[in-house]
């Protein structure tokens, strides 16, 4: 990467023109994201965001022969560790901006929902992280070190647009390896996402909802797996004027249809008709422990054709093939999780002991996925993101050398049309040579001396 010449020249043309059009410089400053003297933050910012697609860490990287052209380690853990940078605002002002840009391609009629999801943030190798913590793992049944990621994303139904997240760590202080720093300045936004990690996780949804909407990112529907969809939390986002659709745990709790409270199987019983085409078995309109109309839709188990599962709706307008239809977008949510785990780094880049470097990498490999998304949607490119993805690792891979031909090109050309500077054209060509980085130098087989 050539980044002390020229800016615009670490990105290849895709990516700089993401970077462009939704405004990264913009949102960085915005968020407060700034720094006064050397490196500014967006070029920090645009070094750690390339290093997946170069297939590196910062420690391989600064190991390589590009070393000397690049900053110190040390600067760029200062930018990742600094608590006073609100990663949070500049992640909800990219994905507001990128929603909005949406807005012009999708009709008023689709419909647009929140999706809430949480998935394992495992750091399994580490013992002095901070507010490190034993969490649960339900895909596995076992307890892991490391942070429940809570997150909270938006849909059209055809792109997922990461808005927020907070890493969870355990409020029983049983399963807590370690607490908050004692020398953390409690007026910092790193304090204030600590204190949010402590949080319960109906806590932390609200939480993450009220800044989606103070933000203006707006949504028809809110969709829930079965963790979350419970009465008080149901109750809570209905109170911020959401309607919810969650799939519905068959557990103890009772819905109060006409004079009797009746559980999940009493009320299966009580509506079921013969299977459609879209596997719907039946649905009942009934009222939650805390007065709430809702309406229950019970659907085959597609993987265990002799059972059923229930999708709870609090929009008791809408019939039951759309609801079915409506919660199939909260699949984008877990293809999310396993893009950002397994193409762009999630957890694997940096191994730091602070809580900040989790919330600005992670901040990071959002914004990953989000410019992604946008070149995918942009061009209604029929690659999938992991196309994608491989397709500009290639363009980074080649961008020093297009650089420099560019920059010979563009110097050959501005020198040659005049025919009366051909006099000053080996000076000219010697002053190129010395701009260009030492592992090009050595790529072109250029001695010092020559420069």
């Amino acid at each position: 990467m050539i980044i002390k010449k020229d800016l615009s020249q670490q990105l290849p043309k895709t990516l700089l023109n993401a970077f462009s059009q939704l405004k990264i410089g913009h949102h960085l400053r915005k968020a407060g994201i700034i720094k006064g003297v050397g490196y500014s933050c967006l070029e920090l910012f645009q070094l750690v965001f390339l290093l997946v697609f170069q297939h590196k860490n910062w420690f391989r990287l600064l190991e390589s022969e590009q070393r000397t052209d690049l900053p110190g380690k040390d600067t760029i853990y200062r930018f990742l560790n600094d608590p006073r940078y609100n990663w949070r605002a500049f992640l909800h002002s990219l994905s507001g901006t990128f929603i909005k840009t949406l807005g012009s391609l999708t009709s008023a009629k689709r419909v647009r929902v929140f999706i809430i999801d949480d998935s394992v943030y495992s750091r399994s190798r580490s013992r002095a992280l901070e507010l490190l913590a034993r969490v649960h793992d339900h895909t596995t049944g076992k307890f892991v070190k490391g942070f429940q990621m809570l997150t909270l994303g938006w849909s059209d139904g055809f792109t997922f647009v990461p808005v927020g997240f907070t890493l969870l760590s355990s409020r029983n202080e049983a399963n807590r390896l370690q607490n908050i720093r004692e020398d953390i300045d409690k007026r910092t936004n790193g304090y204030k996402r600590r204190k949010e990690a402590l949080q319960s996780k109906p806590a932390a949804v609200l939480t993450l909802l009220d800044h989606a909407l103070q933000m203006g990112i707006q949504a028809d529907y809110v969709l829930m797996d079965t963790w979350f969809t419970h009465s008080p939390l149901i109750q809570a986002i209905s109170g911020r004027g959401l309607q919810v659709i969650g799939m519905v745990k068959q557990l103890k709790q009772r819905y109060l249809f006409g004079q009797q409270m009746l559980t999940l199987g009493e009320l299966f019983t009580l509506c079921r008709t013969q299977r459609t085409k879209h596997g719907i078995l039946g649905s009942i309109v009934v009222r939650l422990a805390c007065g709430l109309q809702v309406k229950l839709v019970f659907i085959q188990n597609r993987n265990k054709r002799s059972e059923w599962l229930t999708l709870l709706s609090t929009d008791c307008s809408l019939d039951a093939a759309e609801i079915v239809r409506i919660y199939g977008k909260r699949w984008q949510i877990e293809t999310f999780f396993k893009f950002t785990k397994s193409y762009l780094n999630l957890a694997k880049e940096f191994q730091g002991r602070s809580y900040d470097m989790l919330i600005s990498h992670t901040t990071i490999v959002f914004t990953r996925y989000i410019l992604l998304a946008w070149e995918a949607r942009q061009k209604a490119d029929s690659k999938t993101l992991g196309g994608l993805f491989y397709l500009l690792c290639d363009e980074v891979k080649d961008i020093d050398v297009k650089t420099a031909l560019v920059q010979l090109w563009a110097f050959m050309q501005r020198h040659l049309e005049n025919s009366s500077q051909q006099e000053g054209l080996l000076s000219q060509l010697q002053q190129w040579i010395a701009a260009l980085p030492s592992y090009i130098k050595s790529c072109l087989a250029i001695s010092s001396c020559e420069s």
